[in-house]
């Protein structure tokens, strides 16, 4: 494989959450690959101190890993998320503002990565470049050069990546994948994903003032600059193009990420076409769609999408059935993926929510209890950590779903086009403007330097 030359594209000051990251020679000097041993704690470090991020590093802690560093843009929220992990943690590990001591550190084998979105792959690729290994959130690209770019670092560096789509972990997930491999539902010809949530009308707010110490030109990082505004700051990052792709994106690659597992990780659409828009909530601000469905045609079966902002009396699955041996009311349940074979129609519930097979009349035939899958997925990580085998999420299976979810919004985002996509290339077939969403338009100090 070629050298890689990196772009310096760090920041003047050095400082900040990648703008610390250093120069291509430096990063050289700090790889090592350091298998932790069987009986050896694997030391991580928290990337981005948001609620997410913490779920994910106590589950880490609960299978055995040491906290040896939290890091974040927001001196505030490095504080609160040390005050919040106390309990779980033997002494307070060391909090930082610069990457540039996670990737520096020696002592550290593996990062979490829970930033906003658009920061997940380059910060992946760069801890792949240090020699860490990386655990990071879903999605973990904000496009699909980024998605190939972070399989080619993984690779090249020889770096256990972990996607957290968690479902890949949880037994009854597999127990279902194992149902619908078995072939006992018949022939499969058609799949429904299922993304229907509540919400109202999102409104950006007030700017409001911008938290003392956070450096907002890093917080935007690759994304166009813009002013100061705490409703981006705090989640409205989600509703726009620049940071993430809406709640397809945020919420339904989990369940896209899950059929794809139940169908054997076998095929690609090849043909997508998507409608929708802002359609309970016009007034609302942000770019994403409160309602988008998209059909994705494989070669031997169609995959539909549905995806709604606004229903009240939808719901994910509740915590009750998560922790308990029941099992939804499917037809009011938001997050639920239909699979109907010629012979039995199987309802998969995601984070816990089971599974049933069914018969004319709803006769149920099999059914499965489930728990979620969060405390398996990081136990898998911090094995494949020591063991070096590649995880249940492991970033080039992981590409294939993120890659459709961006293909879905792409799709929605073209309008009124039945896209072809050739995935040898990775590229759409005749349509130079969907072309032009496979990669965004970064920063110049910012910008991901291309590995092939």
């Amino acid at each position: 494989m070629k050298t890689i030359t990196r772009r310096h594209f760090i920041h003047d000051s050095g400082k900040g959450l990648l703008g610390a990251a250093v120069g291509a020679t430096t990063l050289s000097a700090l790889q090592h690959v350091r298998a932790a041993g069987a009986n050896e704690r694997v030391r991580i470090a928290l990337i981005g101190c948001g609620g997410r991020g913490k779920i994910v590093v106590r589950n880490l802690i609960e299978a055995g890993a040491e906290l040896a560093c939290l890091c974040d843009l927001n001196p505030e929220r490095l504080e609160s998320a040390a005050a919040d992990l106390g309990e779980v943690m033997p002494r307070k590990p060391r909090l930082t503002q610069e990457v540039r001591t996670v990737w520096e550190d020696r002592g550290i084998d593996a990062v979490v990565i829970a930033t906003p979105d658009h920061w997940h792959a380059p910060l992946s690729i760069d801890a792949c470049r240090a020699g860490k290994d990386v655990y990071v959130e879903k999605p973990h690209a904000h496009n699909i050069w980024e998605s190939q770019q972070m399989v080619v670092a993984a690779r090249r560096y020889n770096r256990i990546v972990q996607v957290g789509t968690q479902n890949r972990s949880a037994p009854y997930n597999q127990l279902a994948r194992d149902y619908v491999q078995s072939g006992k539902l018949g022939r499969i010809a058609l799949v429904k994903v299922y993304n229907l949530e509540s919400g109202r009308a999102f409104k950006l707010g007030e700017p409001g003032s911008r938290p003392a110490g956070l450096d907002w030109d890093h917080w935007l990082g690759p994304a166009a600059d813009r002013p100061w505004h705490q409703g981006l700051y705090r989640g409205g990052w989600h509703r726009f193009w620049d940071f993430s792709g809406g709640d397809m994106i945020d919420d339904g690659i989990h369940q896209m990420d899950l059929a794809l597992m139940l169908l054997g990780d076998r095929g690609r659409p090849r043909v997508i076409s998507a409608t929708g828009g802002k359609m309970a909530y016009p007034e609302a601000d942000g770019e994403s769609p409160d309602v988008q469905v998209v059909n994705y045609e494989f070669d031997d079966l169609v995959l539909t999408f549905e995806m709604t902002n606004y229903p009240r009396y939808m719901q994910k699955t509740s915590d009750d059935i998560r922790r308990n041996d029941l099992l939804p009311y499917w037809t009011m349940n938001a997050t639920r993926i239909e699979i109907y074979g010629s012979e039995y129609l199987m309802t998969v519930g995601r984070h816990g929510g089971g599974w049933i097979v069914a018969q004319s009349g709803g006769r149920i035939v099999e059914k499965q209890f489930g728990r979620p899958g969060d405390a398996p997925h990081t136990q898998d990580f911090i094995d494949c950590v020591k063991s070096r085998k590649k995880p249940n999420a492991d970033v080039e299976t992981a590409h294939a779903s993120c890659a459709i979810v961006h293909l879905g919004n792409i799709a929605y985002r073209v309008a009124d086009q039945k896209l072809r996509f050739d995935w040898a290339k990775e590229r759409f077939v005749g349509s130079p403007q969907a072309d032009a969403l496979l990669k965004r338009q970064y920063r110049e100090k910012y910008a991901i330097p291309e590995m092939t």
